[in-house]
């Protein structure tokens, strides 16, 4: 069924529905549209600025070595 067909099959059915049932459908709209947000994350732009600090902050020699971590791990 393509979209506009949807749309319509939809507002045929929203006048038979009673002010409880309205609302119930209403929240898992809401519900929908909070986890669309919730998968977007973070923009473009806060992630390339994420990725120059990072950068930044290995530049400035600011990170650990794998040899480092492997002697920091052997005192677990």
């Amino acid at each position: 069924m393509i979209t506009g067909g949807i749309d319509t099959e939809i507002q045929k059915y929203l006048p038979l529905l009673g002010n409880e049932e309205k609302q119930s459908l209403l929240s898992v709209i809401k519900s929908f549209l909070n986890l669309k947000k919730e998968e977007i994350g973070i923009s473009v732009e806060q992630y390339n600025k994420e990725i120059d600090e990072a950068m930044a902050r290995m530049n400035n020699g600011e990170f650990t070595t794998h040899e480092d971590v492997e002697k920091e791990m052997e005192s677990w």
